[in-house]
Parts: structure tokens; C-alpha cells; sequence
């Protein structure tokens, strides 16, 4: 659960997707500039990170305990199966109760044989602008974990594409839209876009904040400014969704605090008000972590 202060939703304290993407900086594993960066955030405020590394994308549950342990932020764990490329092979191989089962136990019992349980499901993903086989699987297998613990799920959508067909899909298999995350949203670039999924119940990320090689950060304040003029930023949340070792601050990038230090101020010159990002970082969080 999360505890009082700011809330980054989707990060990667530690991930590796460096085999499928032939790209050893996507194997995020510099121990000593994570903890050095999420000591940083906690002098800022924040004290929770919801991370969302799952099966099959590096999970390292012990390296992930002491970055919480040697920063003191508080760390939600979650369960899932990230994307058609990056499965693990049982997720080819079991059904979608076994999978289900698997998500449960991670759920009730603790992850890989750790005693530390998840707390949301996800990110779960469809790939871009296709929903593969094996996806709809696991989808189908994260409705039955969710209906089974009530643990709400976080979605990755491939460049905010396929976002629609994500919730009519947790719609028409019953799925209360108020514990589901639709993620990515921002790289859209499209307000009605994320829009009508707010207004279909579901909560919406804007997770890539500083990537702006997809999208210009400005176009993403100008979305929130428009989201907020509607009376819909209660569904909102914000993130990096730090990747690489490219992003951290001792290579140059841009780091986790980006968002606090250049995004936030760019929010407030562009008309979001103190309580909006007050319920971005704070409020919404907690409000849909609690359910």
C-alpha cells in the first residue's frame, strides 16, 4: 500500500529487456545510481514507487528491497506478464487459468519465492496497433486474478495505441473501469483520445513524461490543462517510466526527478492549478490504490 506523499505509477527500479532489444542500455542494473536517485526523490516528497517490472522483464524482487531499503521509498510490487515479445515461455505454454493462478499466488503468497506479495497487476500490454493471440490470453487471465484479489491492473499501451479496445475489453468482461490504468496515454498526443477513456471510467497515465523525442512535453501540459478545464483530473497519473541506463542522470539523461524539477513548473506556467497536481502526485495515487 502506499503511504503519505508524492506517488511516480509506473517506474522500473530495475528491468532488462536488453536480449529482445539487442541493446545492452536496456538492461537497467547501476545499483548505486538508482539508490543515489530515488534519495533524491525522497528529499523531494516522494515517497512512494509503484514498479511495474513483471515476469519476464528482469524482475529482481532482493535488488528492488534494498534500492527500498537504502532510500527509503516505499516500493509497490507487481505480477503480470508485460508483452507478446518479451513473454516468458509458460505463457505460450498454460492456459489462462494456469497463468491466472500464477498471478494469484504472487498476489497471496509472495513473488518467486520471496515473502513480498504484489499489489496491482500489470503492466500488462498490447503491441502496436495489434492485439496478438497470446495477449488476449493474458488479458483473459488478468480479469480472472483481478476478480479473484481485487487488485487493480496498469496497462501498457504501444505508443497509446489500442488504448479504446483496452477498455471496452475490461468492460465487457465485467471489470469495475475504476481500478484500471490505461498506460501511455500521453504518447497519443490526442486529448479527445484520452478523454473518452476518462469518461468511460478508466483512469489514464501520462507516463513518458521527458521523452520528448515521442512526444513534446508541452503537448502534454497543454492535454492536462484541457483534462483539468473538464473536471477530469481526479483519473490522472504521472510517471517517467525510466527504462535505460541512458535516462539516469550519471549518462546524461534526464533522470527520475525531471518530473518534479522541469515538468511540474512547465504545468504550472501552462494553467494547471496547485490542487490538479496536488491530486496527480498525491491524491489520485492513494485514492485508487485504496479502491
Amino acid at each position: 500500500m502506499l503511504v503519505d506523499g508524492m506517488t511516480y505509477m509506473h517506474e522500473h527500479t530495475t528491468i532488462d529487456l536488453s536480449e529482445v532489444k539487442n541493446d545492452e542500455d536496456c538492461q537497467l542494473d547501476v545499483f548505486a545510481e538508482t539508490v543515489k536517485e530515488y534519495k533524491k526523490l525522497y528529499s523531494k516528497g516522494v515517497r512512494n514507487v509503484v514498479d511495474v517490472t513483471n515476469s519476464g522483464m528482469g524482475r529482481n524482487i532482493p535488488y528492488v528491497q534494498k534500492v527500498a531499503e537504502e532510500s527509503g521509498i516505499n516500493i509497490v510490487y507487481a505480477t503480470g506478464f508485460y508483452q507478446d515479445k518479451f513473454y516468458p515461455i509458460q505463457v505460450f505454454r498454460e492456459t489462462r487459468e494456469e497463468l491466472a493462478a500464477r498471478m494469484v499466488r504472487e498476489i497471496n503468497t509472495g513473488i518467486k519465492g520471496t515473502n513480498v506479495k504484489a499489489e496491482i497487476i500489470g503492466e500488462i500490454g498490447t503491441s502496436h496497433n495489434k492485439w496478438t493471440e497470446t495477449e488476449r490470453k493474458v488479458f483473459d487471465a488478468v480479469v480472472l486474478a483481478h476478480k479473484e484479489t481485487g487488485k487493480p491492473i496498469t496497462t501498457h499501451t504501444s505508443l497509446g495505441t489500442l488504448g479504446h479496445e483496452q477498455v471496452a475489453f475490461f468492460k465487457e468482461n465485467g471489470v469495475d473501469l475504476n481500478r484500471v490504468i490505461i498506460g501511455h496515454v500521453d504518447l497519443t498526443g490526442d486529448a479527445d483520445y484520452i478523454i473518452h477513456m476518462i469518461k468511460e471510467g478508466a483512469y489514464v497515465e501520462f507516463d513518458t513524461i521527458g521523452k520528448e523525442n515521442y512526444m513534446p512535453d508541452q503537448v502534454r501540459a497543454d492535454i492536462l490543462k484541457k483534462i483539468q478545464e473538464l473536471g477530469y483530473i481526479d483519473h490522472v497519473f504521472l510517471s517517467m517510466d525510466i527504462t535505460r541506463k541512458s535516462h539516469l542522470e550519471y549518462q546524461g539523461g534526464l533522470g527520475y526527478s525531471y518530473l518534479l524539477d522541469q515538468f511540474i513548473p512547465l504545468l504550472e506556467q501552462s494553467g494547471l492549478t496547485d490542487e490538479s497536481i496536488d491530486k496527480l502526485l498525491i491524491k489520485n495515487p492513494i485514492t485508487f490504490m485504496k479502491g
